[in-house]
C-alpha cells in the first residue's frame, strides 16, 4: 500500500467508504470521514471537493476531538 499522508488527493487514497452526519444539508457544506485501511487512521474531506486533499488523523486524534465536541469544547465558534 502506497504511503498515506496528510495533504494528500482523495483520489489518491484506496477506495474507502465515505460517510457524512446525518445533520449535514443538501447544500453541500458538509465534511466526509472515512476509515483507513488496517486501522491507519481517519480520512476526512470537503463534500464540494471529492477528489481534492484529505486530512488525516489518527484514530486517537479524532476521539479526542468528538470528545471535546460533545463537552461544547468548541461551542464559541458556531455561536
Amino acid at each position: 500500500m502506497q504511503r498515506i499522508f496528510n495533504g494528500m488527493l482523495t483520489a489518491e487514497l484506496p477506495s474507502l467508504t465515505w460517510q457524512k452526519s446525518r445533520r449535514s444539508n443538501p447544500s453541500g457544506n458538509c465534511v466526509e470521514l472515512a476509515s483507513l485501511p488496517d486501522g491507519a487512521g481517519i480520512a476526512f474531506r470537503n463534500s464540494r471537493d471529492p477528489d481534492g486533499p484529505a486530512l488525516i488523523y489518527t484514530v486517537d486524534e479524532v476521539a479526542a476531538f468528538i470528545q471535546g465536541a460533545m463537552d461544547g469544547d468548541f461551542d464559541n465558534l458556531i455561536s
